[in-house]
């Protein structure tokens, strides 16, 4: 598996945008532990889970807080000992990968000898997340003014109607004929802003596509 991709500045663009704006794995955990957990502890074992997580060496603290209110305190060396061997489970480039295009962040958890593999593989999956978001954004902004549209149609039939009441003022007939005006001036807006959004998701869908046969080619 080839481990660095080269890709344009555009898409590294976006990787930095995503990684700004991305939502983080809860790399903290959930370090709450009863009184019998924190007393049967098999602190090794609780280090090797955490660190095949990419948990931060701050997870013991959390842990030896939780324990503290039942007067147990953790063995530091044996979770050390057990988070150095399941970071070694983590911190593999496909698991890199993984994280990457799954939207996640690396908080650094790596050894020196392991890192560079699984970075370059997470910024690899990383650009393959950004390139989906595109695609996922613009179809999400394409149903919106899709849904706008069709509100505003419907109250351009609603409005029609009243014009053209037997009943209607002459004033409510006035107010009708303005307000007509505007909905068809915001209905040529949107199809414009639709069309424009089509296309844009398209340039997008063309980026994935072509990306993904590079993955495809280089082993991933």
């Amino acid at each position: 598996m080839t481990s660095t991709i080269r890709v344009s500045p555009r898409l590294t663009a976006a990787l930095r945008s995503l990684l700004a704006i991305t939502s983080a794995l809860v790399i903290t955990g959930c370090a709450s532990m009863s009184e019998e957990e924190c007393l049967t502890a098999d602190w090794y074992t609780i280090g090797y889970e955490d660190g095949s997580r990419g948990y931060t060496a701050d997870q013991i603290g959390n842990r030896r807080q939780a324990c503290a209110k039942h007067g147990v305190a953790p063995d530091f060396r044996v979770y050390q000992d057990g988070r150095a061997e399941g970071l070694k489970e983590y911190c593999q480039p496909q698991r890199g990968f993984n994280v990457g295009a799954s939207g996640g962040r690396y908080y650094g958890v790596c050894p020196a000898n392991l890192e560079p593999g699984f970075v370059d593989a997470f910024r690899t999956g990383s650009q393959l997340h950004a390139l989906r978001s595109n695609v996922n954004a613009a179809n999400h902004s394409i149903s919106a003014k899709e849904a706008e549209l069709e509100d505003i149609r419907e109250t351009i039939r609603r409005k029609e109607a009243v014009l053209i009441g037997a009943e209607t003022s002459i004033e409510d007939r006035v107010l009708a004929i303005s307000d007509l005006k505007e909905l068809n001036e915001r209905t040529g807006q949107l199809e414009a802003e639709i069309l424009d959004l089509v296309e844009e998701r398209a340039h997008h869908e063309r980026q994935l596509l072509e990306y993904e046969q590079v993955l495809a080619d280089s082993g991933y």
